[in-house]
């Protein structure tokens, strides 16, 4: 599902890919619903392809998504209250185990801010079942 959902430098929001065209995409904003073109010179990532630093392995972001969602019992973060130290307090509840050092204050902001609109958009399961499922049956 993430894999589907872009995150556009300069722009803010997410974003859905509705078609790819010849050097282009064309998405539209998740909360206001407006298409608009993305070319090829504008820095697209997926919000599939993000992982966030632990202790151990990296964890995908929809794996980090679905521990915040049953922490907030799919409430919303009231992010602009939190100071850098309230972020990292509320991220070490969700992950203990996240990286102290390489994962900042920014990164949990965006994350929660993401995971706020992402909520706001009616998403509440942000790992696919079909990976899963492939995982299990490749053990």
């Amino acid at each position: 599902m993430l894999r589907t959902i872009l995150s556009i430098t300069g722009k803010p929001g997410l974003f859905k890919i509705i078609s790819q065209g010849n050097r282009m995409l064309l998405v539209e904003d998740i909360v206001s619903k407006k298409r608009m073109p993305v070319h090829a010179r504008d820095k697209v990532v997926s919000l599939g392809d993000i992982a966030m630093y632990t202790e151990g392995e990296d964890k995908p972001l929809g794996e980090i998504l679905d521990l915040v969602y049953g922490n907030m019992n799919g409430e919303k973060i009231d992010v602009k209250a939190m100071d850098n130290d309230g972020l990292r307090e509320k991220f070490g509840e969700i992950l203990a185990d996240f990286d102290r050092e390489r994962v900042y204050p920014s990164d949990i902001k965006k994350l929660f801010s993401w995971y706020n609109i992402l909520v706001g958009a009616g998403m509440t399961k942000f790992t696919d079942d079909e990976a899963e499922e492939n995982t299990e049956e490749g053990e």
